[in-house]
């Protein structure tokens, strides 16, 4: 029988390739806004908006054996011209609005299940004009490992920190080949990272491939958090 996998976002991104790395293995159940590239996949959708709507758990199986929330936000500005409401903003759309989900579904997780979360490379690293996600991002690395050590043995928690990812949301930093070529060039691997990374990292933190890990932090960021070959 195949093991069931809730995914809150899954409808662009990382979130769709995600759903495309699982969908053949698992019953894949995506929770998100729309489900316009969706169609044709062999998932379920409910219709769900993380900052204003409360998950209904009637729509989800007895039993979930993996869990990924995928809403992300990326504000670069300096930090004196992030007002207090995008730091709260940020904090509710990564930090707040995934605790309320992990609270709802924590009576659902099967024991030998696995939760994944998504950071950023700049928790870690410190970096200009990221204080407001990198912020946010904190707060999730933090509560992923207090979490892992808290349900370890039965549930695993883990957390992936990209550096910049080409996805809708950071289009706005790779929307002409100058940028994409700066951008590209910070990087030791010599490029931005796809999406696929990302999703192929998460796809197996979900699976009983990784069986023996929890509480960690990993990066998927073309070596820039730990090497220096300028």
């Amino acid at each position: 029988m195949k093991k069931n996998i809730l995914l809150i976002g899954g409808s662009h991104g990382i979130g769709l390739d995600l759903v495309k790395e699982l969908q053949n293995d698992f019953n894949v159940i995506v929770a998100s806004r729309n489900a316009d590239d969706l169609e044709g996949m062999a998932i379920t959708h409910i219709p769900f908006d993380a900052i204003s709507e409360e998950l209904n758990l009637t729509q989800l199986p007895d039993e979930l054996h993996g869990f990924a929330y995928l809403p992300g936000s990326i504000n670069l500005k300096p930090f004196k011209m992030l007002s207090t409401d995008v730091f709260k903003k940020d904090m509710e759309l990564n930090f707040f609005a995934m605790v309320n989900v992990v609270k709802s579904i924590m009576p659902k997780m099967d024991e030998g299940s696995s939760m994944v979360f998504f950071s950023t490379v700049a928790v870690g690293t410190g970096m200009p004009f990221h204080t407001s996600v990198a912020a946010a991002k904190g707060a999730v690395e933090g509560f992923s490992k207090s979490l892992a050590a808290e349900y370890a043995p039965k549930i695993r928690v883990n957390t992936i920190a990209p550096s910049l990812v080409d996805t809708p949301l950071a289009e706005r930093l790779l929307n002409n080949d100058k940028k994409r070529e700066m951008m590209s060039s910070r990087h030791p691997m010599k490029r931005v990272g796809e999406s696929k990374d990302i999703a192929n990292l998460a796809a197996f933190l979900l699976s009983d491939k990784s069986s023996w890990l929890t509480g960690q932090v990993m990066g998927v960021d073309g070596g820039l958090s730990t090497l220096n070959v300028s």
